[in-house]
C-alpha cells in the first residue's frame, strides 16, 4: 500500500461544498492523516455527492485504480444495525455489507467487506457526541438540553437525532442546523475521541484506518 482514498457521502453538488466537507473530514481525520504522511502515504478524502454517486465513484476506482491503493467506502446508514460483535472484525465487516446490501440493493461482490463503514445513522451523530464543540460554534441561543441524552448516538433514530439537533440550535445567530452551511465546519472543530465515546462505529472505522496505516 502506497496511498489511500476515501470515498466519502456527502458534499451537496459544487466544487466548493466538496472542498470544504473534504477540509472538515482531513481535519477529523487528522490523527490518522498524520500517520499516513509519516510512512510517506498518499492521502485522499474525496466526497462524492448522494450515496449512490458515492458507491458508483468507489467501484469505478476498484476497476481502475492500482492495488497499492487502500479504497475505502464510507457512508450513511440511514437505519439502525446491530451492535458490532466484540473481536470478531470480519463478521462485523460483512454485516455492514448485509447492511447496504439490504437497504440499496447494492452489489458487493469481490469487494473486500472490512473497507467499507458505516456513518451511523448519520453523519450528524458525530457532531452531536461533541456538544461543547456545538456550543462554542453556535454560541449564544444554543440549546444543550435539547440534544439527544442517550449515550450510544447509534441508536438514535435518524428523525430524531436530526429534530433534536435543529431544535438545539434553532434560536441561535447562526440559525437553525443546515447540513451544507454548517456540518463541514463542525467536523473541523468536533474532538475525535468525544466522538468515538458516543458512536461505536466511528471507533471501529478510525481503530481500523489506523492499524492498516501502521501495517503498511
Amino acid at each position: 500500500m502506497n496511498s489511500i482514498a476515501l470515498y466519502v457521502e456527502g458534499g451537496g453538488d459544487s466544487a466548493q461544498q466538496k472542498a470544504e466537507l473534504r477540509q472538515g473530514f482531513d481535519a477529523l481525520l487528522k490523527p490518522q492523516k498524520q500517520a499516513a504522511q509519516k510512512k510517506r502515504l498518499g492521502w485522499k478524502t474525496i466526497p462524492c455527492g448522494g450515496r449512490q454517486q458515492t458507491f458508483n465513484a468507489f467501484c469505478h476506482a476498484l476497476h481502475t485504480t492500482g492495488g497499492d491503493t487502500l479504497l475505502i467506502l464510507l457512508v450513511d446508514a440511514e437505519e439502525g444495525i446491530d451492535p458490532e460483535s466484540p473481536d470478531d472484525e470480519i463478521g462485523n465487516a460483512q454485516a455492514r455489507v448485509r447492511h447496504l446490501q439490504q437497504q440499496d440493493r447494492w452489489d458487493f461482490s469481490n469487494i473486500d467487506p472490512k473497507r467499507v463503514h458505516l456513518m451511523v445513522r448519520c453523519m450528524e451523530a458525530w457532531l452531536i457526541a461533541d456538544p461543547a464543540a456545538l456550543a462554542a460554534f453556535y454560541g449564544k441561543g444554543f440549546q444543550l438540553k435539547s440534544l439527544p441524552k442517550r449515550i450510544n448516538l447509534e441508536d438514535e433514530p435518524k428523525k430524531a437525532l436530526l429534530e433534536k439537533l435543529e431544535k438545539a440550535t434553532r434560536k441561535t445567530q447562526k440559525g437553525e442546523y443546515h447540513k451544507i452551511k454548517h456540518a463541514s465546519k463542525l467536523l473541523e472543530l468536533i474532538d475525535p475521541v468525544e466522538v468515538e465515546k458516543r458512536c461505536p462505529r466511528f471507533s471501529t472505522f478510525t481503530g481500523w484506518l489506523s492499524q492498516s496505516i501502521s501495517e503498511a
